[in-house]
């Protein structure tokens, strides 16, 4: 690991002001950036530590929907009321995420910044259209993800906090590797409260399974409008071009998974 300095700002504007210097780097909880130092993959001249900041941290209720600070680590994400009470799939995706270690220093903001395409949230910012607030703008789910590790933010913007729509119902289903935790596969459900989303009442979002990270079913989607039920997805098949194949497994094998989880993830909703 090579040397840095270390800065700990004492709000979001100083930490954004920082982070506009080059070979600049934000740092939460520091369980991707830390092994990539570690490797040598990441060099950064200056590391800045958002863990201290008070605007980063809570979630509540308001308006139809759970705002997470983007500071929230996923055990308090997983054990919050409102989140159990209004999205307990969401919940349910916040405490299957890694070990408790894990759990207690990692943060949703670093999660869904980092995108990468074994992660959980993604699928249920993806599955939610769910908007992702950041120091200057709102992005709408849809328009955030764009490929492996890759999203929409600029140098230098964070996120501040995450905004999920409060579903009519949701399930989380998720097919891990048994080592690390992530996802070989993971599928998110949801049924909107009155059309709330773009694209339509209904959304299906997988990840660990795309060559380009996290995506939507329409193949999937479509029937569940008309019934959100396990039976309406029989008989539909994903096809295996542009999964991932790895020592995990094959993209047929990922394509085959992908309804059953979907099914199954349904039987929670």
């Amino acid at each position: 690991m090579n040397s840095f300095d270390y800065i700990r700002p004492d709000s979001v504007s100083e930490a954004v002001r920082t982070l506009a210097a080059q070979d600049a780097v934000a740092i939460a909880g520091g369980h991707t950036l830390i092994p990539a130092m570690k490797q040598r993959l990441n060099r950064p001249r200056i590391v800045v530590d958002l863990g201290g900041l008070a605007e980063l941290k809570g979630i509540r209720k308001e308006s139809g929907a759970i705002v997470i600070g983007a500071g929230a680590t996923h055990a308090e994400v997983a054990s919050n009321a409102d989140v159990k009470a209004a999205i307990p799939a969401l919940g349910k995706l916040a405490g299957g995420i890694g070990d408790p270690q894990v759990r207690n220093r990692g943060t949703i903001g670093g999660s869904v910044a980092n995108n990468d395409p074994a992660a959980d949230y993604p699928a249920a910012v993806l599955g939610l259209g769910a908007t992702v607030v950041t120091n200057k703008r709102q992005i709408e789910a849809d328009k955030f993800f764009r490929g492996l590790f890759s999203t929409a933010l600029d140098k230098g913007e964070i996120i501040v906090a995450i905004r999920f729509p409060i579903p009519e119902r949701a399930g989380y289903e998720k097919f891990e590797q048994r080592a690390s935790r992530y996802c070989l596969v993971s599928v998110f459900v949801a049924k909107t409260k009155g059309g709330m989303f773009s694209g339509g009442d209904v959304r299906v979002a997988v990840s660990g399974a795309g060559a380009n990270g996290i995506f939507r079913v329409p193949q999937m989607e479509q029937p569940l409008k008309a019934s959100f039920a396990p039976d309406a997805l029989r008989g539909i098949a994903v096809p295996a071009a542009g999964l991932v194949t790895d020592m995990h497994g094959s993209a047929e094998y990922r394509a085959a998974l992908i309804p059953v989880l979907a099914e199954r993830a349904l039987e929670q909703a």
